[in-house]
């Protein structure tokens, strides 16, 4: 059964003030997941010893790696990347709209990859969005519009993840789950899992989204004392199969009734 991960790595700069692209490493290995979505990710910077840090933890994984600088300072790079030791080509990787008249603000991008798991082809796209709400709501149109999910090429299982900076009870989040399903809510967990920050999580800002076709079997914030200080987030993992034809559709009728 699949397995998908989600990490905010926090440039891998750990809360105990440690920069360790192998602890990250070691944290997501030990879940063995297909695909990994990661955000902020430091690559050619000075501020992190000029570690190539989707590399790095690519390497250390044992996957190829789709990386997409989402702000670029001459030599010195820092963004988002998908990794899979699956069969996968990189679809598109883009920025995404900002604020009019707040160029200051951190530009933002996606990366959609095709990954082949269990003989289909998912749809992957990864993000980590803005810090103000009117720029998170501009990202999730923009997600939700003809290039991304809107794309004609964006057929079949969709999964869209990352850093939200959105929790459940946001316009961005309420637009997106219009839309697809929120895998922590398909799970029927007791209580949903928040994330960050890492120590003593309280929000949950980190989301895995599905289409119809994805079922979710689990859903589990890493919480290992690894985890903990790795980075200032804890990640996301879901367990899901890809359904063929109708079947699952009733069941997932509800949470839209």
């Amino acid at each position: 059964m699949p397995r998908i991960l989600t990490y905010n790595v926090h440039r891998c700069l750990g809360t105990d003030g440690r920069l360790s692209p192998g602890r990250i490493a070691d944290v997501i290995a030990a879940y063995e997941p297909d695909v990994v979505a990661l955000q902020e990710l430091d690559v050619g910077r000075i501020r992190t010893g000029g570690v190539d840090q989707a590399h790095a933890i690519a390497q250390a994984l044992g996957m190829h790696v789709h990386f997409h600088a989402s702000m670029r300072v001459l030599e010195e790079e820092y963004g988002n990347a998908i990794l899979t030791h699956r069969p996968s080509k990189l679809v598109k990787a883009e920025a995404l709209p900002g604020l009019a008249g707040k160029p200051g603000l951190e530009p933002r991008g996606a990366l959609w990859a095709s990954v082949n798991l269990g003989g289909a082809d998912v749809q992957i796209i990864n993000t980590h969005l803005g810090l103000r709400r009117h720029e998170r709501l501009a990202q999730v149109n923009a997600l939700l519009g003809p290039h991304w999910l809107g794309h004609q090429a964006c057929r079949g299982p969709v999964i869209l993840l990352g850093d939200f900076n959105a929790t459940p009870r946001s316009r961005a989040y309420q637009r997106l789950t219009s839309h697809l399903w929120d895998a922590q809510a398909l799970a029927k967990l007791p209580k949903p899992r928040a994330t960050f920050p890492s120590r003593l999580p309280i929000l949950r800002i980190d989301h895995v989204f599905v289409s119809r076709g994805i079922a979710v079997q689990r859903v589990e914030a890493v919480r290992n004392p690894l985890a903990r200080i790795a980075s200032d987030h804890l990640p996301l993992l879901v367990e899901f199969h890809i359904v063929r034809g109708k079947a699952h559709q009733t069941s997932m009728a509800h949470m839209h009734g």
